[in-house]
């Protein structure tokens, strides 16, 4: 068994080394991002070890730097092994950049703790916007801070209080922290919008697959009345039905299997021509979640939905004056409106998705009054 597992692994790697798309099958995230957090992470070694040198000289600080130096440069290893390809979970796509961050996040963090009078001066703005980034203007730890810059900004009052050290970095670190949760929510948004969308198309899928075994069931068509004579007028297929009034069995003989499946098709494209239409509202992110594409796929399948569940309620007369409609290509376009009118559930979707790209902030996002300073990009 060892050797059959050995071979495997052997013929595996061979066929990766060879094969550069099913090498990369392990990254679930974009691998701009996880390089950019490895720079950043190589940067940050070097950081460390001069704001490590200056804290040991600063008497202040010489006592406790070589502890939280430790502390940080261990976080840093850690983002690093978490970056490796074979050790993320499958199936959570970028989960590894988000560890990876909380990791860099923490490093940053003991470095506030352990920093100089010189050093917290010149990350002061920094620290300021990361915070404004995060709290409301009237919050009292947004106050606070800005009351701190304002204080050391002054050469005759450039005094760091143990207490002020304390509140910078439990702040900041407070701040991070919100920020990982913010983008926690937006993974778990597009996780629940793709498994609305999946369930969706089973159920388009159901419906087509429904018409194909039973279009005596419930025929999509439609009976109406033109110079004294009935006809019965289906998606694919129209037929002069005589004199009489059509009966349910007249329609059954006429439908085709294909009539549910034309009309979901329909649906399709025009919910299809209303993604590309909402996508002048959507802004891109830096985020390595696809908002904006879990958004577009989820129409799809509510348009062919939609599509269906319109005409059958025209049929049964709920929309009074178009119970009957008069041609093939009359009941086409009305599959058209259908479909397309799935933006009305789904706008309120779009909505939230956008909030919680606003939420997340960064260059990307609007500023609301109040708030200042640049930000970071939004994602690892």
């Amino acid at each position: 068994m060892g050797k059959v597992r050995a071979w495997a692994a052997k013929t595996r790697d061979s066929f990766a080394e060879r094969t550069p798309i099913w090498a990369s099958r392990e990254e679930l995230g974009p691998w701009e991002q996880r390089e950019i957090l490895r720079s950043r992470i190589a940067e940050l070694e070097a950081v460390l070890d001069v704001v490590a040198a200056r804290s040991e000289a600063d008497s202040e600080t010489s006592g406790v730097a070589a502890c939280y130096a430790e502390k940080a440069r261990k976080e840093l290893r850690a983002a690093v092994d978490t970056l490796g390809h074979r050790s993320h979970p499958m199936m959570r796509r970028a989960s590894h950049l988000g560890v990876a961050q909380s990791h860099v996040d923490s490093a940053l963090n003991l470095m506030v703790w352990m920093a100089s009078l010189d050093d917290i001066t010149a990350l002061l703005p920094d620290i300021v916007a990361r915070i404004d980034e995060h709290f409301a203007p009237g919050d009292p730890r947004r106050v606070r801070s800005a009351a701190i810059a304002r204080k050391l900004a002054d050469p005759r009052n450039a005094v760091l209080k143990p207490g002020d050290r304390d509140f910078l970095a439990e702040t900041i670190s407070l701040a991070r922290r919100l920020k990982r949760r913010e983008t926690l929510r937006v993974r778990s948004f597009v996780r629940i919008v793709s498994v609305v969308t999946v369930c969706l198309t089973v159920a388009a899928v159901g419906i087509a697959i429904a018409g194909f075994r039973w279009k005596h069931m419930v025929p999509l068509c439609f009976t109406p009345q033109m110079d004294d004579m009935y006809y019965i007028v289906c998606p694919t297929r129209t037929q002069n039905a005589g004199p009489t009034q059509p009966t349910t069995e007249d329609m059954a003989k006429t439908a085709r299997a294909a009539d549910y499946l034309v009309v979901e098709l329909v649906g399709v494209v025009s919910a299809s021509i209303a993604s590309a239409a909402a996508l002048r509202r959507i802004r891109g992110t830096a985020l390595p979640y696809d908002v904006p594409v879990v958004l577009a796929l989820l129409k799809l399948p509510t348009g062919a939905i939609t599509a269906v569940l319109g005409l059958l309620l025209m049929r049964g007369g709920f929309v009074p004056g178009l119970s009957a409609l008069d041609s093939t290509a009359q009941l086409i376009a009305w599959a058209v409106v259908f479909g397309y009118s799935q933006q009305l559930f789904t706008r309120s979707v779009d909505n939230q998705g956008q909030a919680l790209l606003d939420a997340v902030r960064g260059p990307q996002s609007p500023v609301t009054p109040g708030d200042k300073g640049p930000g970071e990009l939004p994602g690892p």
